[in-house]
């Protein structure tokens, strides 16, 4: 005894290196020095600042290593985290020694077993090193499982009483471990050393090798049956199995070893590839809808052999339909931070009274669309977030979370986001835009949208608002406007367009029921036209395709008058049930003009743009373009008009603007059809600036440079006035052709007629002034005096002069301007200066002469009446 005492005081007085009967490295501690000391290589690693061994060596084609003093071999279970930065190659592997003879790795007399990972084959491997460094593959695992540019696993061993080596793979470190087979194996029965040994070859694969939670220690045997973790349906026909652990193939693909209420033994029963504790059933007989059933399983075996016998577990397969889960909020710009996560994520809610299988569903935008949801069960009544996979951790705290891969770009100003289910049908789809949010501020991000009442799924913008949580959203859990938001609004039939002449779409300004969409008895067509099917179109559910009997004849515009067709909250359609609809033609030099243009809209107010269809043409605002010009004449800002088919039919109108919200609280719209919403739209500076239309060949068909001193010069004020034309057949390039918007018009007509329009129709005299008695207050009505002309000839010049009662001269309207044979001129009642004028009869004298010398004079009266004060 004295002899075995004095060895270890020995020992420890002089730094000699125990045989640890077991080892736990987490490498909290910075270092690998101590606690348990690590021999080798050690100027090729580093402890990380994330208290991770890390691979430091950047010599190519190297073997290095670190090797630690462990006794245990037999009866044993090891553990330990890897992550290979890097796809594996025969070159670039790491070699995990369970139990090595002696210090030195790479030595070829140390003796020992170790799990390869990677290699050739990019798998994980277990291999004894005999004498004389020959290495034999003792467990085969599943090819290509390191064949990816990142790999991070959790290892682990178990060596049982009878020498049967376990090897056990967690790829992702999900804690869920999958086993790559079993040997028995007594080779070696002791050990020294616990040690890792890396293989690199190039640049690419320097420091990329990281190790932690390294844990070896007695096996204790798992004498535990397994237990069943969860039964999900997956489908109609299928059952996913969890068990509490992995079980053995032979015993989970039995099917005489599952049973269903009211549809007995699957008709397949099979081990998943990835995770050995799942198993995939598939019934012959179909659940019913919504109904609880109960799974009896028996005679499951775990890898050490213990059987579970006769467990019980419930499931329902609910066949998920149109608003049974709904999009409750939607987190689109979380930038600048409120309170939330640096992320965006959107709460789904399970309105269905029946839980639900979120297995195979996907988030689709305009643009792009998620990867499948992984098998999830969402409860009755119940939130989730869904969000990108990375962001997990970070909103689970909030609670039910739920990440997917490729999780869509939520734009921040609007898009149409769709929940789609396994089966491919549209659950609910929102097509929020950025004025949803009801508030300047919150709008430009760090504040989520929410639902306001999710029994009324249908109301559109009037049911979502930007959340009022001091956080900036509800992540989770009950909605902070959440309320009452009944739907009393029946749909309006906003517009239609052709597919081909044969198919039309026609648009409402909201989700129809969809039964109701189908009957084709709900529509009619005049000139009469014969529908012979309607299609309901998702994910929207706000258009409707009709087919017809025969084609619609061109150049012929029908009327399309919709009835009996209902929202999804029941209510019919009203008086807005009509359209019209014709075969488009493409647009030539002023078929559209710009018709009215506010180019220095009220603060926090925005501009707007309208055009008009002089034309006897169906114009298609998607094959229109809207620009501006640069101060050296460049063409910028190109976008078009509409993203989505829009008609502008003979005399129709269209105006754009970023906010039609906005537009309809600052002026009177008559029809919010003819707005569409145009963000961003091309700078048209105050001073002056160029409005230019576009076909699709790139040709101009209308363009209009305007000055601010085109308002009318007695206007205090021209802020938040729109500048208008006045005939749409005159030059769009004549300043005389435009004049502000009537005051008592609200200063600006979007959509609709002009205040100040009037046609220059050809009269009978040669020269006309209409109307005989003008009013130049900007009231709209009589505001301008039109000198009209006609003449005979061609190569005539014009002097247009006005005098007063007493014969004064007042103003030179024209000077010298040459003439067509017909055309007009418009006096505001201003003088030379831009001064007032007063009251009374004036006498307006024209002169034509041409080079031949050929005169003629004429004299008109006209009246000034009241003016503006």
């Amino acid at each position: 005894m004295k002899r075995i005492i004095l060895l270890l005081t020995l020992s420890t007085l002089f730094g000699f290196q125990p045989i640890f009967a077991q080892i736990t490295e987490n490498f909290n501690d910075g270092n690998f020095t101590s606690n348990p000391v690590w021999t080798g290589n050690t100027g090729d690693w580093i402890v990380n600042t994330a208290g991770q061994l890390q691979s430091n060596n950047t010599v190519a084609n190297a073997t290095f290593y670190l090797s630690t003093p462990n006794a245990l071999a037999t009866q044993t279970q090891w553990d330990f985290y890897v992550r290979l930065n890097f796809n594996t190659s025969s070159l670039n592997y790491t070699d995990v020694y369970l139990t090595a003879s002696a210090a030195d790795l790479t030595n070829a007399s140390t003796t020992g077993y170790f799990v390869r990972i990677g290699n050739t084959d990019d798998e994980v491997s277990l291999y004894k090193k005999g004498v004389g460094g020959v290495t034999t593959k003792i467990i085969d695992g599943a090819n290509d499982v390191t064949n990816n540019s990142d790999n991070v696993l959790r290892i682990r061993v178990i060596r049982d009483a009878a020498n049967t080596f376990t090897l056990l793979r967690d790829f992702g470190a999900t804690g869920t471990y999958v086993s790559e087979g079993s040997i028995t194996d007594a080779t070696f029965t002791t050990s020294a050393y616990f040690g890792i040994l890396v293989k690199q070859s190039t640049a690419s694969f320097f420091q990329k090798h990281y190790y932690d939670d390294i844990s070896v220690q007695p096996y204790t045997p798992d004498v535990t049956a397994p237990t069943i973790q969860s039964v999900a349906a997956t489908s109609a026909t299928a059952v996913d199995v969890l068990f509490s652990e992995p079980v053995t193939a032979a015993s989970a693909q039995a099917t005489s070893n599952y049973t269903a209420t009211g549809s007995g033994n699957p008709q397949s029963a099979l081990l998943d590839a990835a995770n050995n504790a799942l198993v995939h059933l598939t019934f012959t007989t179909p659940f019913s809808n919504g109904v609880t059933q109960t799974l009896t399983v028996t005679n499951i075996q775990d890898i050490a052999g213990n059987t579970l016998v006769n467990r019980t577990a419930t499931f329902s397969f609910t066949t998920a339909t149109r608003f049974n889960v709904l999009i409750d909020e939607i987190m689109a710009d979380p930038t600048p931070v409120v309170g939330l996560p640096n992320a965006e994520y959107v709460e789904l809610k399970n309105v269905s009274g029946k839980e639900i299988n979120l297995q195979g569903w996907r988030l689709t935008t305009s643009s792009s669309t998620s990867a499948s949801f992984p098998s999830y069960i969402l409860p009755a009544d119940s939130f989730v977030i869904i969000t990108s996979s990375t962001q997990v951790p970070a909103f689970s705290v909030f609670g039910r979370t739920l990440g997917v891969g490729s999780f869509p770009a939520l734009d921040n100003n609007g898009t149409l986001l769709s929940l789609i289910s396994k089966e491919g049908a549209t659950i609910h789809a929102v097509d929020y835009k950025l004025d949803w949010y009801g508030s300047n501020t919150k709008k430009d991000g760090g504040w989520s949208l929410e639902m306001i009442d999710t029994r009324n799924p249908c109301n559109g913008s009037t049911n979502w608002k930007a959340s009022n949580d001091p956080s900036g959203g509800t992540p989770g859990r009950k909605n902070s406007i959440n309320g009452t938001n009944p739907d009393g609004t029946p749909p309006s039939l906003k517009s239609a367009y052709t597919l081909d002449n044969t198919t039309i779409v026609l648009s409402f300004d909201e989700p129809l029921d969809s039964l109701s969409g189908t009957i084709v008895s709900n529509y009619r067509i005049s000139p009469a036209a014969t529908v012979i099917s309607a299609t309901t179109l998702a994910p929207t559910f706000t258009q409707v395709q009709l087919k017809l009997s025969a084609p619609i004849t061109a150049q012929t515009i029908y009327t399309i008058t919709a009835t009996n067709v209902a929202d999804c909250s029941g209510n019919k359609i009203g008086i807005r049930n009509s359209v019209q609809i014709g075969t488009p033609a493409d647009a030539i030099a002023q078929d559209v003009v710009i018709n009215e243009i506010l180019f220095n809209p009220k603060p926090n107010a925005y501009d707007y743009v309208e055009f008009y269809n002089r034309s006897n043409k169906v114009v298609d605002a998607s094959k229109l373009f809207v620009a501006n010009r640069s101060t050296a004449g460049v063409l910028g800002s190109l976008k078009k008009l509409s993203e989505t088919p829009l008609y502008i039919f003979p005399g129709g109108y269209v105006a754009i603007t970023e906010d039609p919200t906005s537009l309809a609280t600052n002026f009177l719209v008559k029809d919010p059809a003819a707005i569409i919403t145009f963000s961003p739209m091309p700078s048209f500076p105050d001073a002056e600036g160029t409005v230019v239309l576009l076909n699709a060949q790139g040709a101009v068909v209308d363009e209009v440079h305007y000055y601010d001193n085109w308002h009318f010069k007695l206007l205090a004020d021209n802020e938040g006035v729109a500048l208008e034309r006045i005939d749409p057949n005159g030059p769009s390039q004549n300043k005389g052709n435009w004049h502000s918007a009537a005051a008592t018009a609200g200063y600006g007509t979007p959509g609709y007629q002009n205040s100040q329009y009037k046609r220059m129709d050809t009269t009978n005299s040669k020269v006309e002034i209409t109307p005989s008695v003008f009013s130049p207050d900007n009231d709209g009505f009589n505001d301008i005096a039109t000198i009209s002309y006609a003449i005979d000839g061609a190569g005539y010049v014009a002097n247009v002069t006005i005098f007063d009662a007493a014969g004064r001269l007042v103003r030179r309207l024209v000077k010298n301007e040459t003439l067509g044979e017909k055309g007009s001129w418009n006096w505001d009642g201003l003088g030379e200066k831009g001064q007032k004028l007063p009251i009374g009869t004036y006498i307006i004298y024209t002169e034509f002469f041409n080079l031949q010398g050929k005169k003629q004079h004429f004299k008109n009266t006209v009246v000034l009446a009241r003016r503006l004060n």
